[in-house]
């Protein structure tokens, strides 16, 4: 079984239809989840609830973090590390490797030419910092050999469907098709 935990954004979407070539074995979960194979498993779950995580993760071989929680650092602050704690605490349990896919927002942003896995955390906002920590809480259970963990990082996610890209939908197209600069101040 492999998990998708945040399904019907456009990271999960475009993971669900890639996964279907190694398995038709995929379960989708969210709050109100939708297949996107015929295949896929969808399992209803509030996932800032740590029984519903462990619910969503129980069975997986493979757990991969799409989830988006809404845009503001109280929403992060509040709702990012008890999710992805929990998260480590279910993936531990079951033997679950775990995929999360992050931003850039923990890097140093005199540094983001060229990044890779040496690239200086150093992050220049509170949504960084909360980055930062959940990076570190993954790879301190890695280095401890208690997890399996890959962190995939990209600047933005852009893709067909952007009608659901959120940043780069609000940020440049909408601006920009309303006739206004194409990042406001």
């Amino acid at each position: 079984m492999q998990t998708i935990l945040g399904s019907g954004g456009i990271i999960a979407t475009e993971l669900a239809k890639s996964l279907v070539q190694f398995t038709k074995d995929i379960r989708l979960v969210s709050r109100n989840p939708k297949k996107v194979s015929a295949s896929d498993t969808v399992l209803s779950l509030d996932l800032t609830k740590p029984e519903d995580i462990d619910k969503a993760i129980e069975g997986s071989e493979i757990v991969y973090v799409t989830i988006g929680f809404e845009y503001s650092f109280k929403e992060w602050q509040a709702k990012w590390p008890p999710f992805m704690k929990n998260v480590i605490i279910a993936c531990k349990k079951y033997n679950s490797k775990l995929v999360f896919f992050d931003n850039v927002y923990m890097y140093d942003k005199d540094r983001l030419n060229g990044m890779d896995e040496e690239t200086h955390i150093n992050p220049p906002s509170k949504k960084g910092k909360v980055r930062a920590q959940l990076v570190k809480m993954i790879m301190d259970e890695v280095e401890a050999g208690n997890l399996t963990a890959l962190i995939a990082r990209c600047a933005d996610y852009y893709g067909p469907n952007i009608e659901r890209n959120g940043m780069i939908r609000e940020l440049i197209f909408n601006n920009f098709s309303a006739g206004k600069k194409v990042v406001e101040n």
